[in-house]
């Protein structure tokens, strides 16, 4: 794919580049290029900005986004940032640029992802870009992080969609994932290592199968997925999974509070990874809140089959926000 810098791709334009000396990919719907951008490009001073969950491959999003772009009416740039090394990149490029500058330690960890977006925003985005953050799982803990450490982001809101933003070992899905990511992790790499040798269209396959009990499946969840048969990846995705285990406990309530008005909530009804319970404990400590619990029983990956769903539910939510822009 190619595309003039600065241009606009309503398909969806793939790069990889390197933020923080990691392989990232960045998916991009309408402006391109935000550095370029004159102040009376009203509609190209919002950026839509979406922080993946984990594993945080941004090819999960490309419907979303896409639906997203089409019910905001091509208005304004939808893009997405990886996790750091959570992408396949090009042969051309390795999992960490070859460089003796280290400009982040631990960039793979969880701390290391909330500087790695933070770095992604300062270099391709300019200050006075006015942002709507859209996290999904561990993305909307990492946007409250960014949030309280640079209070100066021009945050229009920020949308936090299944967030696991406390007590993720303690939850049903954490109490069954903690021993395998932090204790058996290293276990699963030699199957994945044989498993990459496969053709494309096996591996393909292999996820199709494994997907098969879901109706109306995102077709574009399949690359996506085909991207966790590398080794590389998947050594990424886990580690990082082992620290939000242990480090994500208490809910940071200083920054939602000092933030609410600019933040909305949704949480599953039958979400395994911030079950109901954790609806009910915030609900009544910020009963001011726009929290709202999904009477639609949309599941906690909701990329797999309820994007254009779940845009347009964004879409409705922003409307008097945008209106007044």
């Amino acid at each position: 794919m190619g595309m003039p810098s600065g241009g606009e791709w309503s398909e969806g334009l793939e790069e990889h580049i390197y933020c923080c000396s990691a392989a990232t990919e960045v998916l991009k719907f309408g402006q391109l290029d935000l550095r370029h951008t004159s102040d009376c490009e009203s509609s190209a001073n919002v950026l839509f900005l979406i922080i993946p969950g984990n594993p945080g491959i941004v090819g999960y999003y490309k419907t979303f986004m896409q639906a997203l772009y089409q019910t905001l009416d091509h208005k304004y740039p939808v893009w997405a940032v990886s996790q750091a090394g959570h992408c396949l990149p090009p042969d051309s490029m390795e999992m960490m640029e070859d460089t003796d500058i280290i400009e982040l330690e631990d960039v793979f960890g969880l701390n290391g992802q909330i500087e790695h977006k933070l770095a992604f925003l300062k270099q391709y985005v300019p200050r006075n870009i006015k942002l709507v953050l859209i996290g999904h799982s561990i993305g909307c803990y990492i946007i409250l992080e960014m949030m309280k450490r640079d209070p100066d982001l021009q945050v229009l809101k920020s949308l936090l969609l299944f967030p696991t933003i406390e007590r993720m070992a303690l939850s049903p899905q954490g109490k069954l994932m903690t021993p395998v990511l932090c204790k058996l992790r290293y276990a699963m790499y030699v199957p994945v290592y044989f498993l990459s040798f496969l053709p494309e269209s096996i591996k393909a396959s292999m996820v199709r199968l494994v997907l098969r009990g879901l109706q109306s499946l995102d077709e574009s969840s399949i690359p996506a997925s085909v991207t966790l048969f590398s080794v590389d990846c998947v050594a990424n995705v886990m580690y990082l999974g082992s620290q939000e285990m242990v480090q994500v406990m208490d809910r940071d309530n200083p920054t939602i509070k000092k933030n609410l008005d600019k933040i909305i909530f949704y949480y599953g009804s039958n979400d395994q990874w911030c079950p109901e319970q954790y609806y009910e404990d915030i609900k009544k400590d910020f009963p001011e809140g726009d929290i709202r619990l999904c009477e639609r029983g949309i599941r906690h990956a909701f990329v797999l089959n309820a994007s254009k769903e779940v845009a347009s539910m964004i879409t409705d939510w922003l409307h008097a926000d945008l209106a007044i822009l």
